[in-house]
């Protein structure tokens, strides 16, 4: 059975096959469900399965009130070789389903990570990284006898060791992260709130709903505007809010009705953002390659004219050729500019400066309009 939540405005793949079900959610068994889903059809994944929590007995407060913890049917198995084998099943599952540059992201407790990560390297999956989400607002440890528990990981694998061009956009976080790196360890605070969906009777409607932020920024990393990202055990729909947010598609598979109908109202209530704001940014590694060379021979800059450090220390002078000259030296930009500092490699764009208007700028700003002017010519 499937249900339909709704049509946005996000560009349809022009790879899609039509059999892919876009902005829907099926309704059954995770496993049934991606057998029936063309191979090779998704864009990324996003896992958040059955922590396996082996919860033997209620959990109370120091004052006698009990946690409204995960004690569900569809988190407990008869044994770790019984949970060993539902991970495999639905890994081998999703890794079929998976274009060959996909990404697959899978979040869990120490319950069941270790159990995961393992068995997804035994079907093929490559690991990229584990990402530790610490959340700002943990449920303390009421019986005081163990550290709380303040975090959780998440492991960002490729299909296997040979996808080279996965999604990730690298400057686009580092621009949003005061142009540092973005670490792998996140600071979100647990689902609370407006955000947390709940029934007439106050309550939960799913105990481990998470954070939208948190998948905002999973998306936002590994895949472009338009993508189709897979989530098999949807529950809460917080995977299709943030897609359909952020103009991505996506494909939800949950077996509850009841969650199923949550979600399908949650997704239908979202609008997604305007273009200007999802828009990605040109990446530098996929900019057309401009040479030094060319920077000469477009009159950016002339033979002759001189190149310096940011602290004017070192001085080269530019060639008619597009190399530089040191001293006796000469050499690409790159090299000099290693000679010049005594280290074994330099990025050249960066170090070298030129003087325009009394200032001066890395010569990467004429590299900059060098590829505008080659834009230009192709359109």
């Amino acid at each position: 059975m499937r249900t339909e939540t709704g049509a946005f405005s996000a560009p349809l793949p022009a790879d899609c096959s039509p059999a892919l079900p876009l902005n829907e959610i099926l309704i059954g068994d995770c496993l049934e469900q991606l057998a029936r889903l063309p191979a090779a059809s998704v864009d990324a994944v996003f896992a958040d399965p059955p922590y396996n929590l082996q919860l033997e007995s209620t959990l109370s407060r120091p004052d006698q009130s009990l946690v409204d913890a995960v004690n569900d049917d569809w988190d407990k198995f008869d044994s770790f070789s019984h949970y060993d084998s539902f991970s495999r099943s639905w890994l081998k599952a999703v890794r079929r389903v998976m274009k060959p540059e996909a990404t697959l992201f899978v979040i869990g407790s120490y319950h069941n990570i270790f159990r995961v990560g393992s068995t997804l390297q035994d079907e093929g999956f490559w690991i990229l990284n584990d990402i530790v989400w610490r959340k700002a607002n943990p449920m303390p440890n009421f019986r005081g006898r163990r550290f709380t528990n303040a975090h959780e990981t998440l492991i960002w694998a490729a299909k296997d060791s040979a996808a080279k061009n996965y999604r990730f956009n690298y400057e686009l976080l580092k621009a949003g992260n005061e142009d540092c790196q973005l670490r792998s360890d996140w600071l979100f605070p647990i689902c609370t709130g407006a955000e947390r969906l709940k029934g007439s009777d106050g309550r939960k409607t799913h105990p481990t709903q998470k954070p939208e932020a948190l998948l905002a920024r999973i998306l936002i990393a590994a895949t472009n505007p338009g993508d189709v990202v897979l989530d098999p055990f949807f529950g809460s729909g917080t995977t299709g809010a943030a897609a359909k947010r952020l103009g991505r598609h996506f494909v939800g598979i949950e077996r509850d009705k009841t969650y199923a109908a949550a979600a399908r109202a949650r997704i239908d209530a979202v609008e997604t953002l305007p273009e200007a704001a999802i828009a990605l940014t040109p990446s530098k590694r996929t900019e057309p390659r401009v040479a030094f060379s060319a920077i000469v021979e477009a009159g950016l800059i002339a033979p002759g004219d001189s190149l310096v450090d940011d602290k004017q220390r070192h001085r080269a002078t530019v060639r008619a050729d597009g190399a530089i000259t040191l001293g006796p030296v000469v050499g690409s930009i790159h090299k000099i500019g290693a000679l010049a500092q005594g280290l074994p490699a330099c990025n050249g764009w960066t170090y070298w400066h030129f003087a325009q208007g009394g200032k001066l700028q890395p010569i990467d700003a004429l590299r900059t309009v060098a590829r505008g002017k080659l834009r230009e010519a192709e359109a």
